[in-house]
């Protein structure tokens, strides 16, 4: 059935591209009370979509919104007519040259102070350009991470929105409505939330905020899953651990990642991880992670994250090596070659306290977790400075408590560790952190001492431990290099006994090796 012509402008916001995500993120608005224009480029999807939800199945709505409806349109031009002024229109296509087009096929229907919204997983320098052209155009633009997956798309995801603060006005009532929810004095994630039953309890704090203006919004969605990669990878070496150490089997695993789900490592990520453990293969009955290929993919938004770090020159190894982990893992073919040519150590069996061991790996797994999000804040705090986006990094810690894939009990510590606009040179000085990984590192060095006798890959565990070490010394070996860069290129040196910013060479071939100052 052909879908109808919009007639007034009805609708609060609308969704262009109904894909698992855009579809699901429209049946979240709907449920949240608001009248949602929808599209697709290929209409007898959008058809399907209203006839699956019609009107009358998104519930009584959210805090006396009343019930929310769809607003179907066939042509662009229809579902631009369909949004009531400021217009409200969020794009969820397929990244790069797609969502360019669907930018400037809007752009040519809407009108000045109209709002266009960005939801997908750009690269932040694609939304710098895109916001600079809708402001040309007199548009208004949002660059909005949206992490939490299809659920979280449909129940409630944390959303990260930069870009124009007036847009960011317009946008607000939607994205606080439907962003997950939290416990205001905890930080745990408020669950419950259903097809036309939306989140709703006292004290409940959204997982979004405005972000910073220009690309800030998607450069934090970016390092959000720099450090997810390193948490994954983190979480999967101490499986490693537990399985070449311990030689745990699965089903045992699960116990125990189900035992530090209740503890200071409570997250999604840990707790996911535990059901999967504990997961038989429907095929053959065995553990699941035993038929599933030891190949990891990846989607490019750790390796930005990595090449923002090296652009910005802000030590980011652990997330670095979370992505080359991957990498290495998809060279399956070379590794088993390998492994039949290259020796490694006799591996003798492990003959200390297990129970022991099983804490030191969980202490480890802490720690590290604290660097790689040590790193992530360090790189959000060089980019905010370097295009002066005034980040909140207390506010960022919040919105990440719920809804997004690294929602975890350690954000609701990060968040405090910046309240009140406290500056920190690095998350790990904070006096919690300084206090509990300086106590626990000896179980994080038996870890990995551990991994290294045996020969268990723990790259991530031993990146971290290595920035713990290096970020604590007051001195390090970068004066040899720095000497062999005088030697070999001129390139100057600074000396102990001078003010920073003093530079001097050594003439080297001079016989005498006099001192100048450069």
């Amino acid at each position: 059935m052909p879908l109808p012509t919009p007639g007034i402008a009805s609708a609060d916001a609308g969704v262009v591209g109904l894909a698992v995500m855009g579809q699901n993120l429209a049946l979240n608005i709907a449920d949240h009370g608001f009248a949602t224009a929808v599209y697709n480029r290929t209409v007898g999807v959008t058809e399907q979509v209203v006839a699956e939800h019609p009107a009358g199945s998104f519930g009584a709505g959210y805090r006396g919104r009343g019930p929310g409806s769809l607003v179907p349109a066939a042509e662009v031009r229809d579902f631009v007519a369909s949004l009531k002024r400021p217009r409200v229109a969020v794009v969820l296509v397929k990244a790069g040259k797609a969502t360019d087009a669907v930018i400037d096929g809007l752009s040519e229907h809407m009108e000045s102070g109209d709002v266009i919204v960005d939801g997908g997983n750009a690269h932040w320098e694609d939304t710098a350009r895109r916001e600079a052209a809708c402001r040309a155009r007199g548009l208004r633009f949002v660059g909005s991470g949206v992490s939490g997956g299809e659920l979280g798309a449909r129940f409630g995801p944390s959303l990260m929105p930069g870009g124009d603060r007036e847009a960011w006005k317009a946008l607000e009532p939607v994205w606080t409505a439907i962003a997950a929810k939290v416990d205001g004095e905890t930080g745990r994630p408020i669950e419950g939330a259903g097809p036309g039953r939306p989140v709703d309890a006292p004290g409940a704090e959204a997982c979004t905020a405005y972000i910073g203006a220009g690309a800030a919004g998607h450069f934090v969605k970016m390092v959000h899953n720099g450090i997810e990669y390193a948490d994954m990878q983190m979480i999967a070496e101490a499986c490693g651990l537990l399985g070449g150490v311990l030689g745990y089997e699965p089903a045992r695993m699960a116990e125990v990642f189900a035992e530090w789900n209740t503890t200071e490592l409570d997250s999604f990520l840990i707790e996911i991880t535990a059901d999967i453990l504990g997961q038989s293969d429907p095929r053959t009955g065995r553990p699941f992670v035993d038929v599933v290929l030891d190949t990891a993919g990846q989607k490019g938004t750790g390796r930005w994250t990595s090449e923002a770090a090296l652009l910005l020159g802000v030590p980011a190894p652990t997330i670095a090596e979370a992505v080359f982990a991957r990498a290495i893992s998809a060279e399956k073919e070379t590794r088993v070659a390998a492994s039949g040519v290259l020796r490694g150590p006799s591996s003798p069996e492990f003959t200390g306290d297990k129970r022991r061991f099983v804490e030191s790996v969980r202490r480890a797994l802490y720690c590290s977790k604290v660097c790689a999000y040590a790193q992530g804040f360090a790189l959000m705090a060089e980019a905010s400075r370097q295009w002066g986006w005034g980040l909140d990094f207390a506010s960022i810690a919040r919105i990440w408590r719920g809804g997004c894939i690294i929602r975890a009990r350690l954000l609701h510590a990060i968040s405090g560790a910046y309240a009140g606009g406290v500056e920190l040179p690095n998350l790990l000085m904070a006096p919690a952190f300084a206090a509990q990984v300086g106590e626990w590192q000896g179980s994080w060095r038996e870890a990995v001492a551990n991994a290294v006798a045996m020969g268990v890959p723990a790259p991530a565990f031993c990146s971290a431990l290595s920035y713990y070490d290096a970020l604590r010394s007051a001195r390090v070996s970068a004066n040899i290099i720095q000497a062999q860069r005088d030697y070999f290129g001129a390139h100057t040196y600074e000396r102990v006994d001078e003010a920073r910013g003093r530079f001097f060479h050594l003439d080297w071939p001079d016989p005498a090796r006099p001192e100048l100052p450069a």
